[in-house]
């Protein structure tokens, strides 16, 4: 069973909370400040041999409604869920999770991401004005999502077929020489820190377009990053997620196999085998998110931003009015390019 033990500020025992900006844990009572490491040492000295990966003092959060199972520190509230936006929230007592390897704490606070998606409606010419103008962003929390990091190899053999096109003009006419090629590739294509979100709840094209993440950023995992953020057990194994991981592995070493096929005219890709390894088990790691959510005509939307760079995706309602004016501007504008040609047939046909 793992130790319990609160954060609390040595200066005056109030809660601390991990602050992106100066990367400090700070007290909001008495303004202190202190450093990641001389709280994990401090506490250390607290725990008999050491700081335990689940020593800080959790609860956990249930959602009825999706099923999402986050945890964080005491002093963290949830209102509602930041997957489903759901407020039937049950809390209830931690149980011993499996605790990361590695993290990446936030580096970004929580204004900052109500700003990107102000920023994010702006240029959207098919987003309702209304939208804009009306929502209400209900909820933005802080998460860390789990990830699995994958290093290995991909081996690969390629089949592709290419041509080569020498061109020959005389004054009298123009000659095209068209050689075609079989072309095999094969090779080994190294990979490392490859992520794949290890959450059944979180939509993996979203999570895919969060990426790059900066992996010098990286650090070993304390509970010292977690006060003021949720945090996301794993529920999707690593066995499971090689299967995704080896489709990214595939499409990206087929791809640098044919940028590598060079001096052509054109490549096409006809087979590819490709055999991932792996070099050593997969790592656990959390990856800061925030997840925004605002409700709109009776349905929620989730947007999600890279808590370390900033970058935000998710998707927005069309208003079908602007649609349907913007493709009949594209269709008159098409028109207007084909009347010429269709007013000079007629003119030479008669």
């Amino acid at each position: 069973m793992a130790k319990s033990t609160n954060y609390q500020c040595p200066a005056c025992t109030a809660p601390l909370r991990f602050d992106p900006k100066s990367n400090l844990l700070v007290c909001d009572y008495c303004d202190s400040k202190f450093e990641v490491e001389k709280i994990d040492s401090l506490y250390a000295e607290k725990i008999k041999g050491g700081i335990d990966k689940g020593s800080i003092s959790l609860k956990t959060y249930t959602c009825s409604s999706c099923g999402a199972e986050l945890f964080c520190d005491e002093v963290t509230v949830a209102s509602s869920c930041p997957y489903c936006s759901n407020p039937n929230i049950i809390a209830g007592k931690f149980k011993d999770k499996e605790m990361p390897d590695l993290v990446i704490p936030f580096k970004l606070e929580k204004k900052e991401a109500v700003e990107a998606l102000t920023k994010f409606y702006k240029g959207k010419k098919l987003l309702p004005k209304v939208f804009s103008e009306e929502n209400h962003i209900e909820e933005v929390k802080g998460v860390y999502i789990p990830f699995w990091f994958f290093r290995g190899e991909a081996e690969i053999k390629l089949r592709a077929k290419a041509q080569k096109v020498n061109i020959v003009t005389t004054s009298k006419e123009r000659i095209e020489n068209i050689s075609h090629f079989n072309i095999e590739r094969q090779g080994i294509v190294p990979f490392k820190n490859i992520p794949v979100d290890a959450s059944v709840k979180m939509d993996n094209a979203m999570m895919d377009s969060l990426e790059p993440f900066n992996y010098d950023d990286l650090k070993p995992f304390t509970p010292s990053y977690l006060p003021g953020f949720f945090a996301e057990s794993y529920d999707d194994d690593a066995e499971n997620c090689q299967k995704r991981l080896e489709a990214r592995v595939s499409k990206t070493a087929e791809e640098k196999m044919l940028f590598d096929v060079r001096g052509y005219s054109s490549v096409e890709r006809v087979s590819s085998e490709v055999n991932t390894k792996l070099s050593q088990k997969p790592a656990y790691a959390f990856l800061p998110v925030w997840l925004l959510s605002t409700r709109w005509k009776d349905k929620n939307y989730l947007f999600a931003m890279n808590g370390q760079t900033g970058k935000m995706v998710g998707k927005l309602p069309v208003d079908k009015g602007r649609f349907a004016a913007w493709l009949c501007g594209i269709m008159a504008g098409g028109l207007l390019l084909l009347t010429p040609l269709i007013y000079t047939l007629i003119i030479k046909g008669m």
